[in-house]
């Protein structure tokens, strides 16, 4: 009898284990969520629809939205384009890594190939990895995405006004033409920028199919709305607020056809996907730039305008639909926050950000952070968000309070500004910071200051004429 059930026994252990191996292997691929960034160019706050807009339609933002966490108080990291990409890719302040400003065609800096990004940090999870977009952290071969974890790449290497057909800068600058990278490859240089929406967005759809059996990290950094502005034929006319509102709502679109290429490989649950942009809206540029409404000031500039940026995440699996955040949050905590959900291992070297999973989630309404800090050009601290508060230090910035816009591609001229004393503000009553309630709380403004002179003792302030203790050097061209 023994020998006679042996098989049917040992066939019935053989399906038990082939059953748990299996179980376990599907457990290992939920537990490795797939990641979406989508990063903007010089966009608004005020220039999605649940974020305020009123004259251009967003429906999948707003829907994504709907189904995800609206991020009411999410700050770029700087309000300049290579600073805030380096911050939200290595988890660092840019400062503390020495990227500065916006990065120029055939640079001597780049990104040092000793930090981590978050496509290294989830390379070494498995992942697949790719950049469709603007990089903007440097342009030679060492500091180019393939060199950061990026298993592909196709776009440009830089902001889309840096060439010669710019009306202004190109002549000034001496632009040579804008290349478009396939990896390490120009493909092409471009005269017409019509379509590169549409090919960045028909890369990413395809990276998805060829990926929905593995986990991946797909990093879309749109060149647009970034002047000059280019639209396809599809959106050209379409919006109510001229051709940016076209782009807008063409990049809106492109979000969309991503959202369904998850959908449609069956990747929805599994798949965290992020839409933010690089700073606020660059305001010389007139009808040719975005709104920060209610906020003050723009790009270039660490007044919330400048900083303050639309901030949708998705995920079924963890984050409940039409969740509202509205404790603050800066692009330094995204490389943390996604380290933790993806079991990833922190980069090596010192970084700033923190994990907010617990706060998008809903296990807290807390901030990850006591404070965050509003550093601009080489290394000079702004300001300071610490809970409801903002306390800015005395320093120039510029603006187009009082000036002639531009207009239709050509920019206005700013006119530069001291602020010659402390100035503080509290957002919650008053988030256009129009009134200045320093003194009336002196021990608020006395615990800022502590905060911000620990920071100095980290990072330097050339306001200040402090060297940091933790900073390093970007990658240098000898």
């Amino acid at each position: 009898m023994y020998k006679i059930m042996r098989k049917p026994i040992f066939i019935a252990l053989l399906c038990f284990c082939q059953i748990s191996i299996s179980q376990k292997a599907n457990t290992k691929k939920i537990t490795s969520p797939n990641i979406i960034l989508i990063f903007t160019d010089d966009q608004g706050y005020n220039d999605v629809g649940v974020f305020g807009a009123d004259d251009i339609e967003t429906p999948n933002l707003d829907q994504m939205a709907n189904d995800g966490a609206k991020l009411t108080d999410f700050y770029a990291a700087q309000a300049v384009c290579s600073a805030s990409r380096a911050a939200i890719l290595t988890g660092s302040y840019p400062n503390r890594i020495g990227i500065h400003n916006a990065l120029m065609p055939n640079s001597k800096k780049g990104l040092n190939p000793k930090e981590t990004t978050i496509a290294e940090m989830l390379k070494d999870k498995g992942y697949a990895t790719a950049i469709f977009g603007k990089w903007h952290l440097g342009d030679a071969q060492e500091f180019m995405p393939n060199k950061h974890g990026f298993d592909e790449y196709f776009g440009i290497p830089y902001s889309n006004d840096m060439w010669p057909l710019h009306p202004q800068q190109g002549p000034i600058f001496n632009f040579g033409p804008l290349p478009l990278y396939h990896n390490e490859s120009i493909l092409d240089t471009l005269t017409d920028q019509t379509n590169l929406t549409t090919l960045i967005t028909e890369r990413s759809i395809d990276f998805i199919d060829r990926n929905k059996d593995n986990p991946f990290f797909l990093y879309v950094p749109h060149p647009q709305p970034h002047v000059p502005l280019f639209v396809s034929d599809k959106f050209k006319g379409k919006s109510n607020r001229g051709l940016y509102g076209d782009v807008i709502m063409e990049l809106d679109w492109s979000v969309g056809e991503i959202i369904k290429s998850v959908e449609k490989n069956g990747l929805t649950d599994n798949t965290i996907i992020i839409f933010t942009s690089d700073n606020g809206p660059w305001l010389a540029y007139g009808n040719h730039s975005g709104s920060a409404f209610p906020f003050r000031e723009g790009k270039g500039t660490g007044w919330e305008g400048g900083q303050r940026e639309p901030f949708i995440i998705k995920y079924p699996k963890e984050i409940k639909g039409g969740t509202v955040i509205d404790a603050p949050l800066m692009a330094i905590d995204i490389l943390p926050t996604l380290a933790e959900v993806t079991s990833a291992k922190l980069p090596k070297n010192i970084i700033d950000g923190k994990s907010a999973w617990s706060l998008l989630t809903g296990k807290t309404n807390e901030s990850p952070q006591e404070a965050y800090f509003f550093y601009y050009r080489i290394n000079e601290l702004f300001g300071v968000r610490y809970g409801k508060w903002k306390l800015y230090f005395p320093h120039k910035y510029r603006t187009m309070n009082g000036q002639e816009p531009g207009k239709d591609g050509l920019p206005g001229e700013y006119k530069m500004i001291d602020l010659t004393e402390i100035e503080l503000y509290n957002l919650e009553s008053d988030p256009s910071e129009t009134n200045n309630v320093a003194a009336n709380y002196p021990k608020v403004v006395e615990k800022i200051q502590i905060l911000a002179d620990n920071m100095r003792t980290r990072l330097g302030d050339s306001l200040k004429d402090m060297e940091g203790l933790e900073t390093r050097l970007p990658g240098m061209i000898d």
